[in-house]
This record gives C-alpha cells, structure tokens and sequence, in this order.
C-alpha cells in the first residue's frame, strides 16, 4: 500500500455482500414485501411538495426524533438518528475510544461491521467466544472488560446470524460495569424479539441501544437507523454524527413509516408463523442443527457440507442465503419463497 495511508489497512477486509445469481434472495435478513403501493404514492406525493434538490436537509429533523421517541416510549432528547445503524456504532467508536482511550468488544460470530468500523478506525477489537448454544459467559466478559481496557461494547439482541437472544446472568453483568464503559445493545431485529431494553435507560446511565428502518419497516434502500439514550451521551452522538447525514427523502420515509407504524409492521406474525413453519421442516432433515431463533431469519449448520458449498448449491437451485460465523443465515422470505427453499434443501439429501 502507498505510504499516504495507514499501512494496517493493507491487512483489513472491507465489508461486502458477496456477488450472487438470481434468485429469492433471503440473504440479507429484509421483509419480504415491498412497501405498500398507497405508501410508495403517499411518499412520492409527500417528496414532490417537501424536497427542494437544490437545498440541503434538515440537520435535525425534530418531528421524526419526536415520532421516534414516541414509538419507543422515550424522550426526543433521547434520540439521535444516523445514516443506518452503521453510522450511529462509528460515532460511538469515535466518542468513546480514538486517541488511545480503549478498546471496543463483541461476541462473535456477530454483525460484522462492529469490527470492521473499530479496525478502520486504528481502536484494538477484542472478540469474545461463544459456547455451543450461542451463548456468552458473563464472567468472562466481565473479565475481558476489566482487564483489557475495554470502552465499548457491542452486543447484538438478538444476535446476527445465529438469532439468539442474550441471557439474563448477561444482561445483570453488562449492568454491573462500570460507568465509564459505554453498553451498546443492538436491537435491529426488536419489531420480530419484542424484547427491548429501552425502559432501562432511565436507570442504566451508560446504556446505549441502537434500532433500525431497515428491517420491520422496509425502509433498507433509505439508510436510516438511530440511537436511545440519555440526553447527555446523544448529545455527544450528534457532535460526532456527519452533518445533513440523512437525505431528505429518507426523513420523509421514515416519518412515514413512523406515522404508518401499525401498517407497515401488521405482517410481523404472519412472518413469525413463516419462520417456525420453515424452522420446523427444517428440523426434519437429518443432517441440520437450527436455533432457536427470536428474529426473522434461522441459524443452521450441517454436519455434511461445508457452509459455502451448500449455500453454492442453493444459490444454484435459486435460493440465495448467507454463509457466516460457520453456518448459513436464512431469511425467512413470502410463504412461496419458503416452499421453495424448503424444497432445495430436501434435494441436497
């Protein structure tokens, strides 16, 4: 690499989805359904009135923070929104740890931009095991964060891509820490858990919890996520956010959305009843082993092929999943996308 940059970035991997044939993509843990047609309208109306090209947008968009809040039951001096999650987990990285404060620290397998965001960033990773059930032994967390000078943490719940849910000996060690070491729980997938952390915040002061639009809410095309906490850590959150870092249009989606809540997020059992249909055919196959799963998508590894070589064989047969920490992430996609991929994981046996 040229001497004008870092030379560890040689030795990193930049985050990429891998290039894949057609097919039912159930690879990216998104609904299923596109946006309602009267929403997509709605929208298009909405933009054609609001969405001046030639001006920036809003810097703080006041009406959806105060949505937001509302949805979550929080105040909007409690929220701060980001280009995606993965723009409000870089801010906290930089918050917290540049300039040799410390590390950050994660479970793995996990999401993967926890590790690549503290690498490029030039903060040391420190990546947890997890035993056979996906699970995480508090003392050894708490361990690794007294010792190895640990500023952040970042747990996902449930967790990507083996959709397990953190257990409660965990969650009392994370609240046990001291009060310099920032706990961020990821909650991407809370709309298909239902399980939240929120109403914790008022009495875990270094307590940060992350969601997102692009799951439950179809709004993954927009890029738009955000952060709860107290007022005081959102405020250093939004000092280290990009300026104008969400366009106008995805404001205006996600105000939407928000306002549409109910609709938009009216097909999650439906999805959930998909997702245990297909979790309990799957268990039938005598080489899988699946997890239990809290999220709209199932873990499994199979003792036969290789996890890049069946998810090939798949894609091959027009099902596209992904191969991560070991095993094969599937999303669970419309019921005919799942009588398919049910049938192409039949014919591998």
């Amino acid at each position: 690499m040229s001497g004008q940059f870092r030379p560890e970035l040689a030795e990193l991997i930049s985050y990429h989805t891998p290039q894949q044939p057609e097919g039912d993509k159930l690879d990216a843990n998104e609904l299923p359904y596109d946006l309602p047609e009267w929403f997509k309208s709605k929208l298009v109306f909405v933009s054609e009135q609001m969405v001046r090209a030639n001006r920036y947008p809003d810097s703080d968009p006041v009406l959806l923070r105060q949505q937001v809040a509302q949805y979550c039951h929080v105040k909007a001096q409690q929220v701060c929104l980001g280009n995606g999650s993965d723009e409000l987990i870089r801010s906290v990285i930089i918050a917290a740890c540049l300039g040799g404060r410390g590390a950050v620290l994660s479970a793995e397998p996990t999401f993967g931009m926890y590790r690549i965001l503290a690498e490029t960033l030039g903060v040391p990773y420190i990546a947890l095991g997890r035993d056979e059930a996906f699970g995480i032994d508090p003392d050894a967390l708490h361990a690794a964060v007294l010792h190895q000078g640990v500023r952040v943490i970042f747990l996902a719940n449930p967790n990507s891509p083996t959709a397990t849910m953190l257990a409660e000996p965990v969650l009392r060690s994370l609240r046990a820490l001291p009060e310099d070491v920032l706990v961020v729980l990821d909650e991407a997938y809370y709309e298909f858990s239902g399980f939240t952390c929120a109403s914790w915040i008022a009495d875990w002061p270094n307590l940060i919890i992350l969601r997102t639009f692009s799951k439950a809410f179809r709004l993954a095309s927009y890029r738009v996520g955000y952060a709860l906490a107290r007022p005081e850590i959102i405020q250093v959150l939004d000092k280290t956010r990009l300026p104008y870092n969400l366009p106008a249009v995805s404001q205006l989606a996600a105000t939407l959305a928000m306002e549409h809540r109910s609709e938009l997020l009216s097909v999650i059992p439906e999805l959930l009843t998909e997702r245990d249909r297909v979790a309990t055919s799957l268990q039938e196959l005598p080489d899988l082993r699946l997890w239990p799963s809290s999220a709209n998508f199932l873990y499994v590894r199979s003792t036969q092929y290789e996890p890049e070589s069946m998810r090939a064989m798949l894609a091959e047969r027009g099902t596209l999943i992904r191969a991560s920490g070991g095993g094969l992430r599937v999303t669970i996609g419309t019921p005919a996308e799942n009588d398919k991929l049910l049938v192409n994981f039949a014919s591998l046996y």
